[in-house]
């Protein structure tokens, strides 16, 4: 049974279609070159048996490295009168008579490979008009693949530096303090994971690329098993990240059953979406059971953390600093962080300000009833010998 084709390369085979059927020859094949090696990647032929899709051989080999270097000429009407071709494997399996190749470019000028077509007996017909047949195909051919190859080529890049982290034990996680309003004194700490600056991204994103190459829960686990590993090391909980998603994978609710969970806050994360709330609940009710908080993060900054709190029913509501943030001079703000303490209050739930920075915002917000407080005031993400004591 032959590869699936993707639409690209079903576009691309009706390339080769035309190409084979305009100058009359057997076959006609796109290849891909990477490093030594070339890749029949579409393949468009009269005869199956002898070329396929997927077939790899030595670049070095290859009538197309010949053309490309020069040592053949891009059009062969009859490949015997080339001692140069006649040496090469192609001449004698399936023996290649005709020939025709010409290279597949990409927009930024690297070369991705060839389009060529082949025949089994010599034509005396092929001239460099057909060369120009190809070329015009061959640029066509270019513009399907191209937005593929950039997207195998972002999740190659992505892929190597998760193998770095991943391989290394995760990213760094840092606790930031999390504070009792009005007095400051430390409850616990947020696990908050940072990346290495040659990612050149915030951790959200960095979280979002893992998940775009189907990397995501391996990431979010490694982070989740660096933030239980300081729960030796500080008092207080320690407040933890995991999207919906991971939660619901096996090894995520495997790994939180084995903490004290007592000392553990949960913070459900909106790295992707929640499609079934019951099967959620299902999986936190036992680690809830057993001391687990649950908590609501980003609250107050789309319409996502309200459906959080409306079907899990936290114990925790987290206001998002963009409406904490100058609170103290801001009466939109204030009315409405003090409808979503009157909200969560009523819930039930404690409600944390995310992002406090100065001390006018923190007395505004302990005036509105806010429980608890985070952000630089009280300070940065750091280890966790930085920590203050728990009061």
């Amino acid at each position: 049974m032959g590869r699936q084709r993707t639409a690209a390369g079903e576009q691309v085979a009706e390339l080769l279609l035309t190409a084979r059927r305009s100058l009359g020859l057997s076959v006609a094949f796109l290849s891909r070159l990477d490093d030594d090696l070339q890749h029949l990647e579409v393949v468009e032929s009269s005869v199956p048996l002898l070329f396929r899709e997927g077939v790899t051989q030595p670049r070095a080999t290859t009538f197309c490295q010949a053309v490309l270097d020069r040592r053949l000429p891009a059009v062969m009407a009859d490949v015997r009168q080339h001692p140069t071709a006649m040496r090469l494997p192609a001449a004698r399996m399936p023996r290649i008579r005709s020939f025709v190749s010409v290279p597949v470019t990409l927009s930024d000028g690297s070369l991705y490979g060839t389009f060529c077509a082949a025949g089994l007996t010599s034509d005396k017909d092929l001239t460099a008009r057909d060369e120009a047949l190809m070329n015009v195909l061959a640029a066509a051919a270019a513009v399907v693949v191209e937005p593929e190859v950039r997207e195998a080529g972002r999740r190659a890049e992505i892929d190597a530096r998760l193998d770095e982290v991943v391989g290394a034990g995760g990213p760094t996680v840092l606790l930031q303090p999390i504070v009792a309003l009005p007095g400051g004194v430390r409850v616990g700490a947020e696990a908050l994971s940072r990346f290495p600056a040659a990612w050149q991204a915030p951790p959200d994103a960095c979280f979002a690329q893992a998940h775009s190459v189907d990397r995501g829960a391996e990431l979010e686990l490694a982070a989740l098993r660096g933030a239980a590993a300081h729960l030796d090391a500080v008092a207080g909980y320690v407040s933890m990240n995991l999207s919906p998603g991971v939660l619901l994978h096996p090894d995520g609710a495997a790994l939180l059953a084995t903490l004290p969970l007592d000392r553990v806050v949960l913070e459900l994360s909106e790295h992707d979406p929640v499609a079934d709330y019951e099967a959620l609940t299902k999986v936190l009710a036992p680690l809830r059971a057993g001391g687990m908080r649950l908590a609501v993060d980003d609250v107050g900054a789309g319409f996502a953390s309200m459906r959080h709190i409306v079907l899990t029913a936290p114990d925790l509501l987290k206001l998002d600093r963009s409406i904490v943030d100058g609170i103290h001079a801001d009466q939109v703000l204030t009315t409405l962080v003090g409808s979503l303490v009157t909200f969560g209050h009523g819930c039930g739930a404690a409600v944390v300000a995310e992002g406090v920075e100065t001390a006018e915002d923190a007395a505004a917000l302990h005036a509105l009833g806010v429980d608890y407080a985070q952000g630089w005031l009280y300070g940065r993400p750091g280890p966790p010998e930085a920590l203050t004591a728990v009061g």
